[in-house]
């Protein structure tokens, strides 16, 4: 970085601004961003400071000239009272950060619920052989309430999550693959009782790897054919671990379908379109999705963005074109999980989709002059100034931008089960 000190008497607009004041004494969504009106140059001076840090790198022009007279003052900070105008900007603020606030307060809840689930599970799973009872009753209660939840809700907000505990990935994905595959059921209109032997089914969809050796489960290493088809069995092996325990069709059906693709080209039976269920349909989408996104050598993962953009331009075939519309809609052109630049030109990193503004996710800001746990989250909606400019591959952001964001190795996502009860994403 290049930083430079000038009057503020030399503002214009292009100059690219370090505020040295704190982040709650001003009305700007940032505390460093681009001058793009004269309008900013006039509440910056309003603020009482003579002068001002500039990053000349990120400038599209040079301060303006001072006469020869006029010397530079010394750096100070002169208190002064507020305009009517900035107070009202001030306080606009100030009821962002209360929402921002509530966000938090959001995502925290959700990383609560999510933690439960994932604990149900795991005790799924435990009990799958030796309580098979125990386990579908487990599996029926978490779905339950999972359908209750979002069936209370008008819309879905579907959050980023944490990094998880290495070595559990295989919980991770049944839980991605449940929430998202009922988000999509809900926005296709299914009934409680279809969206709830969905996510029944989800659970349970690789329960037939069980029965395959973890190096081939796990590999990260190209299979070889002998390997691929003995992966391949896990449909069919599911399908009698369910009917051992007792699960409804439509799971075993999930169980069994979840490989085959709309264009006849998958397994274990290559059906054609019509033959496949249609929650097993959603499930495909879903799985293929999940598994783009977290792979399990995670430096061959894409990005949630790149995931999409594969699937409905190189991938489109494979599966029924509704629900791949209506998923893609749901995590947005830019699905949580995306690092994305700004027409500021900051970075962020994108937390949860706005259904309603496909352009305009929630992101959370990279901002040197805020620390990493207070980082600022915007709902670009809210935002007429600031948009998505791009998508940005996480391994080519710079070593201080990549640590302050910390994109995750693994994408994992939950809802907000309170929506209506306060404020969220």
């Amino acid at each position: 970085m290049s930083i430079k000190t000038i009057s503020v008497d030399q503002l214009c607009v292009g100059l690219y601004i370090l505020l040295d004041v704190s982040w709650l004494e001003h009305s700007f969504v940032r505390n460093s961003f681009l001058i793009k009106n004269n309008k900013q140059i006039q509440s910056i001076k309003s603020l009482g400071i003579k002068t001002i840090r500039i990053e000349t790198t990120l400038c599209t022009c040079k301060p303006l000239d001072l006469p020869d007279t006029v010397a530079l003052p010394e750096p100070e900070i002169v208190v002064a009272e507020p305009t009517p105008e900035e107070l009202a900007l001030i306080q606009a603020k100030k009821e962002r950060i209360e929402k921002l606030i509530a966000e938090r307060e959001a995502i925290a809840r959700c990383e609560k619920e999510y933690q439960k689930s994932a604990t149900a599970i795991k005790d799924i799973t435990r009990n799958l052989f030796t309580r098979p009872e125990v386990a579908v009753k487990t599996a029926d209660e978490l779905t339950q309430q999972m359908v209750g939840s979002m069936l209370a809700e008008k819309d879905i907000a579907i959050h980023l999550m944490n990094d998880k505990i290495a070595g559990e990935e295989t919980y991770y994905h049944s839980l991605n693959v449940a929430i998202l595959s009922m988000m999509l059921a809900k926005e296709l209109k299914f009934q409680a009782e279809d969206i709830r032997a969905l996510g029944m089914g989800c659970l349970f969809h690789d329960i037939g790897k069980v029965d395959i050796p973890d190096r081939i489960v796990n590999a990260r290493h190209e299979l070889s054919k002998s390997e691929q088809n003995l992966l391949q069995q896990h449909c069919l092996y599911g399908v009698k671990i369910g009917e051992r325990i007792g699960l409804p069709k439509s799971a075993l059906d999930i169980i069994l379908q979840h490989h085959e693709y709309a264009d006849g080209s998958g397994y274990p039976s290559r059906l054609s379109v019509d033959k496949i269920s249609m929650l097993s349909r959603i499930v495909c989408i879903v799985n293929a999705y999940d598994n783009l996104c977290n792979r399990p050598n995670s430096a061959d993962s894409l990005t949630p963005y790149d995931a999409l953009v594969m699937m409905f331009t190189q991938q489109r075939k494979l599966f029924d074109a509704a629900p791949l519309n209506i998923f893609i809609h749901c995590m947005g052109i830019y699905p949580p999980g995306t690092v994305v630049k700004l027409s500021d030109g900051s970075y962020a990193m994108v937390v949860s989709a706005n259904p309603d503004k496909a352009l305009k996710p929630t992101v959370l800001i990279y901002d040197p002059s805020v620390p990493k746990d207070e980082a600022i989250i915007l709902d670009l909606g809210n935002e007429s100034g600031l948009e998505v400019q791009a998508s940005v591959k996480p391994a080519l952001l710079p070593q201080d931008i990549y640590a302050y964001l910390s994109p995750r190795k693994r994408m994992t996502y939950y809802f907000d089960p309170q929506k209506s009860a306060g404020s969220s994403l």
